[in-house]
């Protein structure tokens, strides 16, 4: 039990960032699922990419209280300007991995699946390196 405490003590920032990670798509799924079963039509492109756009922002809102307290444990007072920079570096990553896939996918012919699961780890890392570096930094 000791080296289990040892080991999360250790990396508990990423231990904490993939748990956080993994309930934020919990929460992208769960906002477009709902979305789409109950009064979007994703057969209507507008309504599919309102889906969309939803499920974003609740997963970047949920991503930003999420790792500003139990991930980078953030006690700066300026929490709009923090926030901005949050929404900010996910907007960066967003159209990352727009690029990444649009290369892949429509450029190079790639299969969609397998570079959407190679954008996502690119993805991933960036959100973590820009929010401990750029948006959560300590000073």
């Amino acid at each position: 039990m000791n080296t289990i405490k040892t080991l999360y003590q250790k990396y508990k920032e990423l231990i904490n960032y993939l748990i956080v990670g993994g309930l934020t798509t919990v929460v992208s799924l769960g906002v477009y699922y709902g979305c789409v079963l109950t009064f979007l039509n994703p057969e209507v492109p507008v309504q599919l990419q309102a889906a969309n756009v939803l499920s974003w922002i609740a997963a970047v809102t949920f991503a930003y209280f999420t790792n500003r307290k139990y991930v980078f444990e953030s006690k700066n007072e300026k929490r709009l300007q923090e926030a901005a920079a949050f929404y900010g570096s996910r907007v960066t990553t967003l159209l990352l991995d727009m690029f990444c896939m649009f290369l892949m996918v429509t450029l190079m012919g790639w299969n969609d699946k397998v570079a959407k699961l190679i954008v996502q780890v690119l993805v991933t890392v960036a959100n973590y390196i820009l929010s401990k570096f750029l948006v959560f930094r300590k000073k």
